[in-house]
């Protein structure tokens, strides 16, 4: 059974940086991809970051730049730093994963920007 957790979110001033980091219970190699998304509220969850099997990664336009996506593959372990945080980053971080047509997801940790 596939479990993700996260952690490493709180209370971050803007400007500031963060680091999230999500823990597969199985070989992250088995994923197609591995990846995080957000949700503020009131809003839909959406694209962040993503890497895929052959080490290439995407990110949104909102954080190209700032947030970078990597893995730990002998820890089964994904990471996204974040820098130059913005008060429109603030949101519920969800990790991601996908095997063949099936998406895993963490539980989420929660990230907010705020002086």
């Amino acid at each position: 059974q596939v479990q993700l957790v996260e952690s490493g979110g709180g209370l971050v001033q803007p400007g500031g940086s963060m680091w999230l980091s999500c823990g597969s219970s199985v070989n992250i190699l088995e994923f197609n991809s591995m990846g995080w998304y957000r949700q503020a509220p009131g809003k839909q969850r959406e694209f962040v970051a993503s890497s895929v099997a052959d080490g290439s990664t995407d990110y949104a336009a909102s954080v190209k730049g700032r947030f970078t996506i990597s893995k730990n593959n002998p820890d089964n372990t994904v990471f996204l730093q974040m820098n130059s945080l913005k008060p429109d980053d603030t949101a519920v971080y969800y990790c991601n994963a996908k095997r063949q047509r099936t998406n895993y997801w963490g539980q989420g940790t929660q990230v907010t920007v705020s002086s």
